[in-house]
């Protein structure tokens, strides 16, 4: 398909005409180069809580070790409003970050705007056919690679162990089973008010997509070139229409909350089952964090079964490292990114649950319950559509609106039609 090398966010666009030799140094250290000085303090922008800080203090220490005089800071950015921060700073010589982590999802309409630096040179030292294949296509526009693979993460499903046992309920097998064990974990935990058979706070669209997907239905299709909400078509409002179900008869969460740091809530007591990536176990099983001593002690894991009982179709989710085009430091950021794809620091990674972009680590996972219930939910996970203006859909959040509305009870198949709408303005660039 070709993709329209255009964005809506003016600032980004101005971008694609930006070149590397333009790029100044403000610093005094060593002589800069078209790849910029030989020292300079990095920039890293690192999104949540996803990356463990054993591996931020790894990067940290081995990247000033092995680059004396120049220093790495790490930002850490919140998904929130992402969009919106980076296309600000990006389009900035002054204020642009280095390296920048971001969503998977996000990243083909920054590339396709000439926001990162081309890396297709540096994909056999950084890793080859080792790489996470779909992200690295995600990232790659009219054969040039801008983007690299830092990790996946299908999400599976966390659910309390004593909770099944003393309302009698066995792990669901079906959709169908999953949602009616859903609904009878909340009525048989009255208390507290707020409880959730499953925990689903209303702008949870990443964990709804599953619904869409499991029913037939699509966040969007592609005719040719030019793509096109599908959220108002029968299957669709089918799997939207399961979503509100939950919402309204499972879930004690916000009906106007995110899906952000669900182990606290886990932790207070007040969740029967939550889809989440699978390190957020090691969360629940920090002393710091979470509640290893009392409801850490009970976790459980599958798969999200689907109707078929095979596992429902998941938003495949994870993020890629990205070198910023005006970075006046583009041989240091190359050497960052390089020690974020090594062994070791993938190894950090593979060890907090977090699927490594290197899949010959796949195996650190594990052999337990919880490596087998994400490779079950990555064996049928789907990525989000690979349409350019795709960053411009989750920047408008028209899909967290969407959820909100059903999960306040709203008319699904109208709500629907109306997002559909909104996304079509933004989905082709």
């Amino acid at each position: 398909m070709r993709i329209k090398k255009t964005l809506a966010v003016a600032a980004i666009a101005a971008m694609a005409a930006a070149t590397l030799a333009a790029c100044g140094s403000d610093s005094s250290d060593g002589d800069a180069s078209s790849d910029g000085p030989k020292t300079a303090d990095i920039r890293v922008w690192l999104n949540g809580t996803d990356t463990p800080q054993e591996a931020r203090d790894w990067l940290k220490k081995t990247f000033e070790d092995q680059n004396p005089g120049s220093t790495l800071t790490i930002e850490q950015q919140e998904w929130e409003g992402l969009v919106e921060r980076l296309t600000t700073s990006l389009s900035s010589e002054s204020e642009t970050p280095d390296v920048v982590e971001i969503g998977n999802t996000q990243a083909p309409t920054f590339t396709s705007a000439g926001a990162f630096s081309d890396m297709s040179d540096q994909l056999d030292s950084l890793g080859g056919d080792d790489l996470l294949q779909g992200f690295v296509d995600g990232a790659t526009i009219d054969g040039k690679t801008y983007a690299v693979p830092y990790y996946a993460g299908s999400k599976y499903i966390f659910y309390r162990k004593d909770l099944f046992k003393a309302a009698g309920l066995d792990v669901p097998t079906t959709m169908d089973e999953f949602v009616d064990v859903a609904i009878a974990l909340k009525k048989d935990n009255p208390k507290p008010a707020n409880f959730s058979g499953f925990w689903f706070p209303g702008q949870d669209w990443r964990n709804g997509a599953a619904f869409i997907w499991n029913a037939g239905g699509d966040l969007a299709v592609a005719d040719g070139d030019e793509w096109s909400g599908a959220l108002a078509d029968e299957d669709s409002v089918a799997g939207l229409e399961t979503a509100q179900k939950l919402f309204t008869e499972a879930s004690g969460a916000p009906k106007d909350g995110n899906e952000a740091d669900s182990w606290t809530p886990f932790c207070a007591g007040e969740i029967g089952m939550v889809s989440a990536p699978g390190w957020i176990k090691g969360l629940i099983e920090d002393p710091k964090t979470g509640c290893p001593d009392t409801y850490g002690k009970e976790i459980g894991v599958f798969a999200l079964p689907g109707t078929d009982g095979e596992p429902a179709p998941v938003l495949l989710g994870g993020s890629d490292i990205a070198i910023a085009a005006k970075s006046a430091n583009q041989s240091l950021a190359q050497k960052a990114v390089a020690l974020m794809l090594s062994e070791d620091y993938q190894t950090i990674m593979a060890q907090a649950g977090l699927t490594p972009a290197l899949t010959s680590l796949a195996p650190l996972l594990g052999d337990d319950e919880f490596a087998e219930a994400t490779i079950a939910a990555a064996s049928n996970a789907k990525l989000t559509p690979a349409a350019p203006g795709w960053a411009n859909v989750e920047g408008s959040r028209v899909l967290e609106d969407l959820f909100v509305a059903i999960a306040q009870g709203g008319d699904v198949a109208e709500l629907a039609a109306k997002a559909d709408e909104q996304m079509d303005e933004q989905i082709n660039g």
